[in-house]
């Protein structure tokens, strides 16, 4: 696995569990987070957002450092986030991860994020701030 670029993005996000089949609520889209994903399975609607846009009484976890790996990646890779989860594995940092059309992104505990990269960079990494 060859060392690989990841930008971390300010903002804490938050990761809300809402009702199967819920719709992206207004509140999720309107205030500023580098990443907004809804996904859909048969027993729940996950939301990924800005942790301070979530209302009370969502259950939802966080806050969470956004890290996304510089890309695009090419589909044809193998093992991108397999090399990037093992060091923070190692570190004992939990992981919530998201894939786009163009890269991967991880989302660890907001106080863990300077373990985080430190465990990355140990690994070769870079980690680039973007705020």
């Amino acid at each position: 696995m060859s060392a690989r670029t990841l930008h971390e993005h300010p903002g804490d996000l938050a990761v809300c569990r809402l009702p199967a089949g819920a719709e992206a609520p207004d509140w999720a889209t309107t205030h500023p987070a580098p990443i907004v994903s809804l996904t859909y399975t048969a027993d729940e609607t996950s939301l990924v957002c800005a942790a301070s846009a979530v209302p009370s009484g969502v259950p939802h976890e966080g806050p969470f450092t956004s890290f996304s790996v510089a890309g695009p990646l090419d589909f044809t890779l193998t093992g991108v986030l397999a090399g990037l989860l093992q060091p923070l594995a190692e570190a004992e940092i939990s992981v919530f991860t998201l894939s786009t059309h163009d890269t991967d992104w991880i989302l660890v505990p907001a106080g863990r994020s300077g373990a985080a990269k430190e465990a990355l960079r140990r690994r070769g990494h870079v980690v680039v701030d973007q705020s």
